[in-house]
């Protein structure tokens, strides 16, 4: 079974293979931060990541734009 949520935001982005395309921006607590990462495709590749309130970060959502 997959690990959802992380104590770092590092072991988050790293669970998907992720550290690379993360701009290496700060989330606050119960915060949702997106980010287009250009991959050299037309429309790039999305990323989306959440802090809970309690500090931990949920797995990424991602997936190749257009």
């Amino acid at each position: 079974m997959k690990q959802n949520f992380f104590p770092t935001l590092s072991e988050a982005l790293e669970a998907e293979n992720l550290s690379h395309a993360w701009p290496c921006t700060p989330i606050a607590y119960g915060q949702t931060i997106g980010h287009t990462y250009d991959d050299g495709s037309k429309y790039g590749y999305y990323i989306s990541i959440y802090r809970d309130e309690r500090g931990l970060y949920e797995r990424p959502i991602h997936y190749k734009r257009g």
